[in-house]
């Protein structure tokens, strides 16, 4: 299982989103407080959808409480500052994708401490960063791939009509 780590998240959609990326993909979501919004927050619950039960949710009181928790564990950091890119990482089942506020991204200090596993993901000069979550959604699919999909249904179903018998797709 991976985890994704929102370090102080500020947007209630996007949260909501990307808990709903978690609950799809198998990976474990960690909330690191303060958040800018309240847990039961509607727009929070909308955008997760009717995900919430499958979600796996760890929340830590402070960057320095999660820091502690993941001693040991293999971390990246997703920021724009990096000169490593996201898909050059060899990712393993376990790993922490760590990721930033909307307005101000992590702190430098984590950047400046751990360049090897600080990754960005390309974009052209103007553009100053991706939504949260979708940059969660770019990095967690990226490291899915690399272990092979692991538990996840990779084949669909069509309804044969007219007798709406499923059948899988070639």
């Amino acid at each position: 299982m991976f985890n994704i780590v929102l370090i102080e998240p500020e947007i209630p959609q996007n949260t909501g989103n990307i808990a709903r990326t978690c609950a799809a993909t198998g990976a474990a979501l960690h909330l690191v407080r303060p958040l800018g919004f309240e847990i039961d927050d509607k727009k929070l619950k909308r955008a997760g959808l009717d995900y919430w039960h499958l979600l796996n949710i760890t929340y830590h009181d402070s960057l320095e409480a999660f820091l502690e928790y993941a001693r040991g564990k293999r971390l990246f950091f997703a920021t724009t500052k990096a000169k490593k890119v996201y898909s050059d990482i060899t990712y393993e089942d376990g790993d922490f994708l760590v990721f930033g506020k909307e307005t101000r991204g992590l702190p430098e200090t984590l950047i400046w401490d751990n360049p090897e596993s600080s990754v960005r993901i390309p974009m052209i000069d103007e553009a100053r960063s991706l939504n949260l979550s979708n940059s969660v959604a770019i990095m967690i699919y990226e490291a899915l791939r690399q272990t092979g999909f692991s538990d996840l249904k990779e084949k669909g179903m069509l309804m044969d009509d007219p007798d709406h018998i499923p059948r899988e797709l070639l």
